[in-house]
């Protein structure tokens, strides 16, 4: 397992290298701590800002099961310099002992860059929604993410 996580993570590294010697935008990779109920929980995340105001994230989780989401947040700031709050919206897919789990999930958070420092940390909520296999609501999906930024 240790090793899927490192060459997912060297993959993860490798292809946004490549995009952003083409691009100017802001991209962040960490990890993403959480409890251990919802699908992505404890994960690698990486945060690609498509815009000034919104980014793309992907998420994939190693917690009890093995999962990969995609999340479309906006971004509004607060009137302190690199403090903002975000809302969105994605999908999710899940594995776990020869289930599949499939659906719908929203997020809601605090984002933090710091000023000085290649670091972001942010706080949300990501309740998730299985319609696959069976319809069910994990409302108690909280986190605390930690990310190395690149511009």
């Amino acid at each position: 397992m240790k090793r899927i996580l490192f060459f997912c993570v060297l993959v993860l590294i490798f292809l946004v290298s490549q995009q952003a010697s083409a691009q100017d935008y802001r991209f962040g990779v960490g990890v993403r701590l959480s409890n251990a109920t919802p699908t992505l929980n404890n994960s690698i995340t990486g945060k690609y800002f498509i815009t000034q105001t919104s980014a793309i994230e992907g998420i994939i989780s190693f917690g009890s099961r093995f999962g990969i989401g995609g999340l479309l947040e906006i971004h509004k700031p607060f009137s302190v310099q690199g403090l903002s709050w975000f809302y969105g919206g994605g999908a999710y897919v899940g594995f776990e002992g020869g289930s599949t789990y499939l659906g719908p999930t929203g997020i809601i958070g605090m984002d933090y860059k710091f000023a000085n420092v290649p670091l972001n940390i942010s706080i949300d909520w990501k309740p998730e929604l299985d319609i696959i296999p069976d319809i069910n609501f994990v409302p108690d999906a909280f986190a605390l993410s930690v990310r190395f930024t690149l511009k």
